[in-house]
């Protein structure tokens, strides 16, 4: 198989282990990012199933053990602060099976970290630039980028999130984004004295919810979720999203006052509309789609690091193993598809049930979450689970180069 240049822009989770299996399979990937240097912010991504084969593989669980967040588990807690229910991290082989916290927990951008470090000796990286032009003649793709001169390359995999500029250059309005009536921000404030080791859930009513998580940094994370009839806050700036996470929020109980003092100074705040890709195709011609930017699941799906991992062992798999990157494609979107149907496939009452308006929705949720956490329905959980839930398969591909 003749050597392929490959284009990937995005440098999160899903280029950088595409960039490193394209390597080892003998190909030249070039990594495009458009942020002036990595983005080491975001919240808690688990490696589990899937996802925590594709690690091994790739050769970084211990790194990704080593930088774990050290968090025992999910609480959830009324107004004062008291527990109400508690599902402890589970052990095991990673499967569905695991809790909410799974037993490899890291931080986003201490797993994109790693990436970029088990990769950058061998594969070139460009920040600060992005994809202006496509002109895909059949033969390879002519890339405009908006800071240096064109060049040529055999594919291009756009990796660059869910509001991808490079496939809406490659496949103009196809992809549709389908908003799911959940705004999320993202932030970091000091640890304080009240904080633990646990991931602490707390259902504010009137739609909202405010959840503190432990990093290995000592700071705390913040993630402040609303229901939102528009996706409208999105598109607002920096200052105007923290107006209106003020107003949404005062008031709210727990420690609400503490996160909003706490919003203004924080380095790393970000503010999206949570929403699902929906891609008719992963590819168009010589250009592909991966991760976010082909099928985001939504951060509440659980499984949007899953995806990434494994579509980018997927896909560089397949581009190995097939001459004609059209077969690749195909084979790729094949693998995928059932993954990305069943990552897509949110519960029933998704966002809303996890959101209760009314006091009453409050008390139901922590009643429920309670049962849920009762060692009978722990046991229930386990018996099923040992019959419902089998070994991911993942493919195997051979290996090539160093």
């Amino acid at each position: 198989m003749a050597s392929r240049r490959v284009l990937i822009t995005g440098a999160g989770i899903a280029g950088p282990t595409l960039a490193y299996w394209l390597d080892r399979y003998g190909m030249e990937p070039t990594v495009l990012e458009r942020a002036p240097e990595l983005r080491l912010g975001g919240q808690n991504v688990d490696v589990r199933g899937a996802g925590r084969v594709v690690v091994a593989r790739t050769g970084i669980e211990e790194a990704v053990r080593a930088a774990g967040t050290g968090e025992r588990g999910l609480a959830f807690v009324d107004g004062s602060g008291a527990v109400q229910a508690e599902f402890p991290v589970t052990s095991g082989n990673g499967s569905a099976g695991d809790g909410p916290t799974a037993e490899l927990e890291i931080l986003r951008g201490d797993l994109g970290q790693i990436l970029f470090e088990h990769t950058a000796d061998r594969v070139p990286y460009r920040f600060g630039d992005h994809v202006v032009a496509l002109d895909d003649h059949g033969r390879r793709v002519r890339v405009g980028v908006e800071h240096g001169p064109e060049e040529e390359f055999d594919l291009v995999v756009a990796a660059d999130g869910v509001r991808s500029g490079t496939r809406e250059i490659a496949m103009p309005g196809r992809a549709d984004i389908r908003f799911l009536g959940l705004c999320m921000a993202y932030f970091t404030i000091p640890r304080g004295d009240t904080d633990t080791d646990w991931w602490r859930w707390y259902a504010a009513g009137e739609g909202r919810t405010i959840t503190l998580r432990p990093d290995r940094h000592g700071t705390t994370r913040v993630l402040l979720s609303f229901l939102s009839p528009s996706s409208a806050p999105a598109r607002m700036s920096p200052s105007a999203q923290q107006e209106l996470l003020r107003a949404e929020f005062t008031g709210a109980g727990w420690q609400a006052d503490r996160v909003l003092d706490g919003l203004g100074r924080a380095p790393d705040f970000y503010f999206e509309a949570i929403s699902q890709v929906r891609a008719p195709t992963f590819a168009s011609g010589r250009v592909g789609l991966l991760g976010d930017a082909a099928w985001c699941a939504s951060p509440i799906s659980g499984r949007g690091t899953t995806l990434a991992l494994l579509g980018a062992y997927v896909l560089a798999g397949e581009l190995a193993r097939h001459d004609d990157h059209r077969d690749a494609f195909a084979a790729y979107e094949s693998v995928m598809r059932t993954h990305v149907r069943k990552a897509q496939k949110l519960p029933p009452g998704t966002p809303r049930i996890a959101h209760p308006r009314s006091r009453w929705g409050v008390r139901l949720l922590n009643g429920a979450a309670r049962s849920a956490a009762s060692p009978i329905a722990g046991r229930v959980a386990g018996l099923l689970s040992s019959h419902t839930v089998r070994p991911v398969d993942v493919p195997d591909y051979p290996t090539l180069g160093a």
